[in-house]
């Protein structure tokens, strides 16, 4: 306990992301010409911005355009950016501390780690002899991070899912902007939720109904083998567990077995599981270890398999991707500009040899779709015509299926979370010459509820929006260059059987090809 405790004293001094944070000092700030000044008490200094509290409120100054005096003035030679990370622990072992040494690498910067304890460290970044960045790192749950950053004892949350409810409102009533915004959210990498059984279990393939069975309790025996399941999972808090409730328990209004066997960490669990042929669990695919992945299927018999495609295009239905939180206020210039790395290639290329799924955008031929398209022709119904089906191969003969894909949430036309993140990708590769002298089908598919005029018309809605939306996000790109079209087969193309609502989610999707 007091270990713990010294452990979070230590974080919470080096977590001051702005150099006046709890020591604040009187400053005067005033313009070059002299004909302007400001006093007041400096909240903090981010190597570019002043941020000091005035008679007239918070204001924040351009350093470039005001002189500083007074006790509490920075030295701008010696300054030193810190700021730090917070929550999910398999975040913050592994892939940031990954990102930051590649961020580090690309400008030339020694890197060198202090360790305060099993739950916090430091990452100090030098050029030369002298300090430019002091990070700091306190691992623990996602919930945890949440914590840290409504507290402001850390700058950015590390969480394995999206700001629950209570989390959003707790942060706009303190001031830090709206959690549910894009702008304070950025998905760092992708992982996935996947059933797993030891090697030799006979089992192969799984429904999600049997799932929701096996972890509630409601199904106790191994039908093959006629003994009891163990069920494994991890300790209840974690950002994978309340990712397994909100996922996959509570839509049946479920809650975990009591006589789960909890685990502390996800190497743990997967070790389990592995290690005894009567246990079933749900796992992060990350980090299954000797345990093996169950394949999804429905009783339409479609199969769905946790790959780093199906991931990338949200084929998968229970994607979890990685999501760093920031809240509204300025981050210091070193911070801002180490996120604005994590979307680009080398960024892209460290998260894939940490053992994650990047979103580097891969590109399937349709001679590459054979079991969706047999999916199809199978799934085909009354209100799916030969025709229909003719004028979709024939619409994207000699195409490539983009892994960027658009899905929305449940019962509403707001895109999730990943594929708002898509929105921005997307543009910036339009920006940047990437599908000059190409055009790129937006193509629109709904779930098979309703009538097929209905679902086609919605889907060509949806595919148009999605279109729009990408169009004035690049808002630098040479229209004359590309081509940005739209078409529609509406329930044409399934991807997953419809008995549940997941399997509807997985359908209700844009798709971007590439011709």
């Amino acid at each position: 306990m007091i270990k713990a405790f010294l452990c979070a004293a230590i974080f919470a001094a080096l977590s001051i992301g702005t150099a006046a944070r709890g020591m604040a000092q009187d400053v005067t700030l005033t313009s070059r010409d002299g004909a302007i000044e400001v006093g007041g008490t400096l909240l903090g200094f981010d190597g570019e911005f002043y941020r000091i509290q005035t008679d007239f409120g918070v204001l924040t100054l351009d350093g470039q355009g005001v002189l500083c005096s007074g006790t509490g003035c920075p030295d701008l030679d010696a300054y030193v950016a810190r700021f730090s990370f917070s929550g999910a622990r398999s975040m913050g072992e592994v892939l940031m501390p990954a990102l930051i040494e590649g961020f580090a690498a690309r400008r030339g910067l020694s890197v060198q780690r202090s360790v305060q304890g099993a739950d916090a460290f430091t990452i100090n970044l030098h050029d030369g002899a002298r300090m430019v960045a002091q990070i700091g790192f306190r691992l623990g749950s996602t919930a945890d991070g949440f914590d840290d950053l409504l507290a402001e004892t850390a700058d950015i949350a590390m969480a394995l899912r999206e700001a629950r409810p209570d989390e959003i409102d707790r942060a706009r009533t303190a001031g830090l902007g709206d959690l549910s915004d894009t702008a304070r959210s950025r998905i760092v990498a992708l992982d996935a939720l996947v059933p797993i059984v030891a090697r030799d279990n006979p089992l192969r393939e799984i429904s999600v109904a049997r799932i929701q069975e096996f972890l509630s309790g409601q199904i106790t025996e191994w039908q093959a083998q006629a003994a009891p399941i163990t069920i494994h999972a991890r300790a209840e808090g974690s950002g994978i567990q309340e990712l397994i409730e909100d996922r996959i328990l509570s839509p049946a209004e479920l809650t975990l077995v009591s006589g789960a066997q909890r685990h502390a960490d996800d190497a743990d669990l997967a070790d389990g599981v592995a290690g005894d042929p009567l246990a079933f669990g749900m796992a992060r695919l990350s980090d299954i270890g000797n345990a093996r992945q169950l394949t999804l299927r429905g009783s339409c018999g479609m199969p769905l398999r946790a790959t780093r495609r199906s991931l990338k295009a949200e084929d998968y239905p229970f994607a979890a991707p990685l999501f760093l939180y920031t809240p509204a206020r300025r981050l210091p210039l070193f911070a801002r500009e180490f996120l604005t790395y994590l979307t680009g290639p080398e960024a892209q290329r460290v998260i894939h040899r940490a053992g994650f799924v990047n979103q580097t955008r891969e590109a399937v031929a349709v001679a590459g779709q054979g079991t969706r398209l047999l999916n199809a022709i199978a799934a085909a119904g009354e209100d799916v015509s030969l025709t229909e089906l003719k004028r979709l191969t024939t619409a994207l003969r000699g195409t490539e299926r983009l892994t960027t894909t658009f899905r929305f949430r449940g019962g509403s036309t707001q895109l999730d979370a990943q594929s708002a993140g898509n929105i921005a990708f997307l543009a910036r590769a339009l920006e940047a010459g990437e599908f000059d002298e190409r055009e790129l089908i937006f193509v629109g598919f709904s779930d098979g509820d309703g009538g097929a005029a209905a679902n086609l018309r919605l889907a060509r809605k949806r595919a148009e929006a999605v279109r729009d939306a990408v169009k004035k996000a690049a808002y630098a790109a040479d229209p004359s260059r590309i081509r940005l079209t739209v078409d529609a087969f509406g329930e044409a193309m399934p991807m997953a059987c419809e008995e549940a609502e997941w399997g509807r989610g997985v359908n209700r999707r844009v798709e971007v090809w590439r011709r």
